[in-house]
């Protein structure tokens, strides 16, 4: 079987990399209770809250990379496609980004934007 939106599958797979590397540098470091301001701490948290977006995101790009609908020739299967791997690359990124300096998180309307966008599409391109 191959996938049908060959970016989303290889994008997907690079999400789930990324979600492997991060949880190393988590790992390596989540035994100290002072680790970011904490287990509770606001940056350890919404880190922690990227590192799990990478890997379920990136999931849901290869999911979607072997979807028949909608067909990757059509609009619909073109806006889907781009709007899951900005999704799958913003969401985490923004979540990293926040960590570091929290006003970012003004900036979660993107993925947020991003991910309905690539659901509408999606079910717009099924044949109803």
């Amino acid at each position: 079987m191959q996938p049908v939106h060959e970016l989303n599958w290889y994008g997907g797979w690079l999400l789930v990399l990324a979600a492997f590397l991060t949880g190393i540098f988590l790992g390596l470091f989540f035994y100290r209770e002072d680790f970011w301001g904490g287990y509770s701490g606001f940056s350890r948290r919404i880190f922690r809250l990227g590192h799990i977006a990478l890997a379920a995101l990136g999931m849901m790009n290869v999911l979607f990379s072997f979807s028949a609908w909608p067909a990757p020739e059509t609009f619909a299967g073109f806006v889907a496609s781009w709007s899951f791997l900005v999704g799958g690359i913003s969401m985490p990124g923004i979540c990293f980004l926040t960590s570091w300096k929290p006003a970012l998180r003004h900036l979660f309307f993107i993925p947020v934007t991003a991910l309905i966008t690539a659901v509408i599409w999606t079910l717009a391109g099924a044949p109803w």
